[in-house]
């Protein structure tokens, strides 16, 4: 049996959740759950760690993948019901033919989609919007193309629930919705507004070129009725969120109602084709991933290399402190992964809320430099293949040199100025 103190088992847990990575992000035909849930049985029967606490770290992410799972089936509801679409329709008549308008509108309304829905859902749902409008008004592919991928980073900072990463930290930060909230409005509109401006220089050349077609004024005039119910309800639920959480009612529980009482009315419209569809978005293999990830962790982060990196982090929760923390955070999601990253970084900042959100801001906007930092890069690079849209890795690279330091800065420098107004 091997210790997670031992060289030799920092060695085995280290190559493990290596091979684990490296097959999430190799493995397209089939779910990183294949490889991962027999990597997590594989810590536990080498003793790297044990049965009690891996059940222990499964019933603390729990209530993160139970809500995760509710608001995959909110987000497929939006999708069947034509949310998706009246979004094109809206961002082709009101781009009125300006890339630089549509650039613009594609910023917020990703911003605003990750926010409230994740995102996944701005990579999965959003990006072909976002490409099918710039074909229609005939901008370049590009700028609104990326915009999407760096939003769904970057802006996934605003909400508890606009990310993974924030629904596993959440509770540790000891906030309350409001609260987190409140803190990351900052940083959230700084990132947001540095990564607009670096996109007008980055992609001038491009933003300055249009392909009008006699169909794009007749085209973008027709827009598609807007979904009243659903974009009402999404709105209810995100209020009912910030008003359950201070009562004690879990957010999962407020997600899952949420999104039953979305579900029924297509239940009683069309049975078998909602629920294939909700089982469908729940992504159970996804799902199992999470979980096993949890587990595959523990002795990375109890062992030597988690020691290591806790002698990393400051004390202090000033600017340089809170600098300091979030670019080891972005850093390390650039080597592991941004989910590996928050699993291994939070335990040890757990003492200081503060460097919580720090962190966060990292592992969030970090992943925006390489296309490993988060698995909503590869699902990106993959939605834009279908979209028959070249992705060049030396184009990604230098854009996320150019974005991401300017970006986390001012994010951090919000934060630490929010930090001390409060």
């Amino acid at each position: 049996m091997l210790s997670p103190d031992s060289g030799v088992g920092t060695v085995v847990a280290v190559a493990i959740l290596v091979v684990v990575i490296a097959a999430t992000i190799g493995l397209r035909r089939w779910p990183p759950a294949v490889v991962a849930l027999p990597a997590a049985l594989l810590m536990i029967v080498l003793g790297l760690t044990d049965w009690t606490d891996a059940a222990d770290e499964i019933r603390f992410m729990a209530p993160t993948i139970g809500f995760l799972a509710a608001m995959l089936v909110v987000a497929d509801v939006c999708a069947r019901t034509g949310v998706f679409e009246w979004v094109g329709s809206v961002l082709a008549q009101w781009s009125r033919g300006s890339p630089n308008r549509l650039l613009r509108i594609v910023f917020v309304v990703a911003a605003l989609t990750t926010a409230v829905l994740s995102i996944d859902t701005t990579i999965v749902l959003l990006t072909p919007v976002a490409i099918a409008t710039a074909r229609r008004v005939g901008a370049r592919i590009a700028p609104v193309g990326y915009a999407s991928n760096h939003l769904a980073n970057s802006a996934s900072t605003l909400f508890p629930v606009s990310n993974l990463t924030n629904l596993l930290a959440f509770s540790a930060t000891g906030l309350s919705f409001l609260g987190f909230t409140g803190y990351m409005v900052g940083p959230w509109v700084a990132a947001i507004v540095v990564e607009y401006v670096i996109f007008r220089l980055f992609f001038a050349r491009d933003l300055a070129t249009t392909r009008p077609s006699p169909a794009v004024q007749s085209d973008t005039g027709d827009r598609q009725p807007a979904p009243v119910a659903i974009l009402v309800c999404l709105a209810v639920l995100l209020v009912a969120f910030v008003v359950a959480e201070p009562l004690g009612v879990p957010l999962v529980v407020v997600a899952t109602a949420g999104a039953v009482i979305m579900v029924l009315p297509g239940l009683f419209r069309a049975p078998a084709e909602t629920v294939r569809s909700t089982v469908h978005a729940i992504n159970v293999p996804f799902l199992a991933f999470v979980a096993a990830l949890g587990v595959i962790i523990l002795p990375v982060r109890e062992g030597p290399l988690g020691d290591a990196v806790g002698r990393l982090i400051p004390s202090g929760t000033g600017l340089l402190g809170l600098l300091a923390v979030a670019a080891l955070a972005a850093v390390v999601a650039n080597l592991l992964n941004n989910l590996p990253a928050t699993l291994l970084l939070v335990p040890l900042v757990a003492h200081q809320p503060a460097l919580i959100l720090a962190v966060l801001l990292g592992v969030n906007i970090g992943p925006n430099l390489a296309w490993f930092g988060s698995l909503a890069n590869l699902l990106w690079r993959d939605v834009m293949h279908r979209q028959s849209v070249a992705t060049p890795s030396r184009r990604y690279v230098l854009l996320g040199l150019v974005t991401v330091p300017p970006t986390l800065v001012a994010a951090v420098v919000a934060l630490w100025v929010a930090l001390q107004v409060s």
